[in-house]
């Protein structure tokens, strides 16, 4: 991995000519290692290299250091140097006034970093960010992941680019460098770095993993790590063919609304869809599943292993007239011939097994720009944005480049264009025709582009020319 005894390998194929370029520099050796890397190749690679600094309100005169030790290596390498501080502390606490909920240190130390990286993206100043995430952090993460039982797009891990604002990305060009060699290369520079003695807390998961399970792992396979990150780039490739591959098969077999005598079906009351048991038992397993949650998906769920097996078993053997209640207020029902999904008020009768627990108190909004990833745990959801795949000459797609959109919970005056419908909606009329009520009525999402709703839980709504919206179950728990 080693270019050299004074080159550090980089993934060139993130980077182009002209890119002016932000390194996050904390004061780490990742960080201090990416900013000698990329400086160092800068004519080579014709890019424009800046550092960025946050300090977090954490760690008193250590992170004060870590921010003077940060601008004079920007200094010395005459590289333009940013800097901003935030208190991550009080970022983390819940405020009931605008209904956001209690995070850890962990979650609102990257929600706000990753928040100032836009800010300095929005300016025009940059067109990329760069994070000094290693070979080593994908496999933490991975492990991470697997360990809270992640389906395969967690498995994914760290993504080498992250489009995360209309003016450019967050690239990750470590990802195939160990931390070793990282530091043999800071070495070979005589270059020192900053300690984070937070690193060392165990009170934190990915230190654990990192100190603790990782290298009792390490004991076992020598290459673990290597076989994680390894898995990272397969979930990534394998989650990627799905979406094309679901996209294809979906609109043959989902059916909106409830089947009605003579053929055809009734979508004007019924906010349903409906899947053809026979069709879906002719399917592999494996596709089976995916149909399954891509349904529930669409009705704004997102049931985990447990829940969509239930649903798996309920479609090929159970019996018409059989109901099953599950996450986030998915009602399920068996007929004849279809199994039907649903969204409606969680009862005191679920599974306790198979159905979330509500968050108390109003969630907040999640604001990003298109392509995006949104979790949002205080909806139990994660919600994927994306832009069609379209071809042709003729293809449409308005959704212009870099839109931003809001996942919100819904308010008074909300309209939405309901599938066949053949005008909007209010929001609190299509609750109370899935007959939605109490805590899980004043709690319900709704994703929100350019003044209008284009998804919301529990219905299909008119589709949005050029996006993609999917919905998964959120993997993080509310502090």
């Amino acid at each position: 991995m080693m270019r050299g005894k004074s080159q550090l390998t980089i993934d060139t194929r993130l980077l182009k000519p002209g890119l002016r370029i932000a390194v996050g520099l904390s004061g780490g050796a990742d960080s201090v290692a990416l900013l000698r890397a990329l400086s160092a190749r800068s004519a080579e690679l014709g890019l424009v290299v800046h550092a960025a600094h946050l300090h977090h309100g954490l760690r008193g005169e250590e992170a004060d250091g870590d921010l003077a030790f940060s601008r004079e290596i920007a200094a010395a390498l005459g590289l333009p140097f940013h800097q901003a501080r935030v208190d991550v502390a009080k970022e983390a606490l819940a405020d009931p006034s605008n209904g956001k909920a209690a995070e850890t240190l962990e979650e609102a130390a990257r929600r706000v970093r990753y928040a100032w990286f836009r800010q300095l993206l929005a300016t025009g100043e940059l067109d990329a960010v760069a994070t000094a995430h290693t070979l080593d952090d994908q496999a933490e993460t991975v492990l991470a992941k697997l360990l809270r039982g992640a389906w395969t797009e967690g498995l994914a891990g760290i993504s080498p680019k992250l489009e995360s604002s209309k003016s450019g990305p967050i690239l990750r060009p470590l990802l195939k460098t160990t931390r070793a060699e990282v530091e043999a290369y800071l070495r070979v520079l005589g270059q020192p770095w900053r300690e984070d003695s937070s690193n060392r807390h165990l009170t934190f998961t990915r230190n654990r993993i990192r100190h603790e399970l990782l290298p009792l792992l390490d004991e076992w396979n020598p290459r673990l790590r290597e076989h994680l990150a390894h898995m990272a780039v397969l979930a990534a490739d394998e989650e990627a063919w799905w979406d094309v591959e679901l996209s294809r098969v979906a609109p043959q077999i989902l059916l909106l609304g409830r089947a009605v005598r003579g053929g055809g079906r009734s979508t004007g009351s019924d906010l349903s869809i409906g899947i053809d048991v026979t069709r879906l038992a002719a399917f592999a397993p494996a596709l089976q599943r995916r149909l399954l949650r891509y349904a529930a998906a669409q009705m704004g769920a997102a049931p985990d292993f447990e829940a969509t097996e239930a649903l798996r078993e309920l479609a090929l053997t159970g019996r018409a007239g059989r109901r099953l209640e599950l996450a986030q207020g998915l009602h399920a029902e068996r007929t004849p011939r279809e199994i039907r999904l649903k969204v409606g008020p969680v009862s005191r009768f679920a599974d306790a097994s198979l159905t979330a627990a509500k968050t108390e108190g109003a969630p907040g909004e999640h604001k990003s720009c298109i392509p995006c990833e949104i979790d949002a745990p205080e909806f139990g959801i994660v919600l994927k944005v994306a832009f069609e795949t379209v071809a042709g000459a003729n293809a449409v797609q308005r959704t212009p480049a870099g839109a931003s959109v809001t996942l919100r919970n819904w308010k008074p005056g909300d309209r939405v264009r309901l599938r066949h419908s053949s005008g909007p909606r209010k929001v609190k009329e299509v609750l109370e025709r899935l007959k939605v009520t109490g805590s899980s009525r004043s709690i319900w999402p709704v994703l929100e582009m350019e003044g209008r709703i284009i998804w919301m839980q529990g219905v299909v709504l008119e589709p949005e020319p050029g996006l993609v919206v999917q919905a998964r179950q959120s993997s993080r728990n509310q502090a």
